[in-house]
């Protein structure tokens, strides 16, 4: 049975919170097999991370393994490249989250937005947006293959579609998440939205330097590497 929404509820990352609560253990890889998604939802439990991510074949046996917990079920849209059609996008997102996913990472139409075909994008993110109802949804702009001008374009486009957050990165284009990109998407959303950390994220000081940066959350493989170093004492 899904979690209610208000439980789920966006919440804004401050340092009042454990890194714990911002991260999102992450397991995309096309080789993921199903004893790997059980360690995956083992660790969450086992740290108390916010959230689990996984590729949409996996959705159905993550929400069993996570059922009557706290951890949130991820899953993604479009991925890895966003070059879907606007109807498989959509469906995709709702037989994802009719199987159990309380959130969905999509990934932008990027040929459009580097075209600076507003109208593509938008209705791009909006058929996401609305296939997932109430669930919030994350725009992948990865941020490594645009210029400053198409990150400010995505972040604004995705907010006028109803997106909740913005996200710097897939994990499998050519960079991940920098500090000036997440401190730019930031700037540029304000309180207004959220903003998701990923790609390349596995040591705990480079984590807390991007919340600082301004994100909310983090997608990292490397969840239970990064709550063990986050529960050490400081030297």
């Amino acid at each position: 049975m899904l979690r209610s929404m208000e439980r789920k509820a966006f919440v804004r990352w401050t340092p009042a919170l454990p890194l714990q609560a911002a991260i999102e253990h992450t397991l995309l890889a096309a080789t993921a097999t199903p004893a790997m998604i059980d360690r995956l939802c083992a660790e969450a439990r086992t740290y108390a991370l916010f959230g689990v991510c996984v590729n949409p074949v996996h959705v159905l046996r993550a929400a069993k393994l996570l059922a009557g917990t706290e951890v949130t079920l991820v899953s993604v849209v479009g991925f890895p490249l966003g070059a879907n059609t606007r109807a498989a996008k959509a469906f995709e997102c709702e037989l994802a989250v009719r199987e159990g996913a309380h959130e969905i990472d999509m990934v932008v139409d990027l040929g459009a937005l580097k075209a600076g075909d507003r109208y593509a994008v938008r209705e791009d993110i909006a058929s996401v947006v609305k296939a997932a109802g109430d669930r919030p949804v994350k725009v992948i702009l990865e941020t490594a293959l645009l210029n400053e001008g198409e990150k400010r374009l995505g972040c604004a486009i995705a907010e006028q579609a109803g997106a909740r957050f913005v996200k710097t990165s897939t994990g499998f284009a050519s960079g991940g998440a920098t500090v000036q990109d997440v401190a730019l998407l930031r700037e540029v959303v304000g309180d207004r939205m959220g903003v998701k950390a990923s790609g390349g994220i596995r040591d705990v000081d480079f984590a807390r330097q991007l919340l600082a940066a301004g994100a909310d959350r983090i997608g990292t493989s490397a969840g239970a590497l990064l709550a063990t170093a986050a529960a050490k004492p400081a030297r």
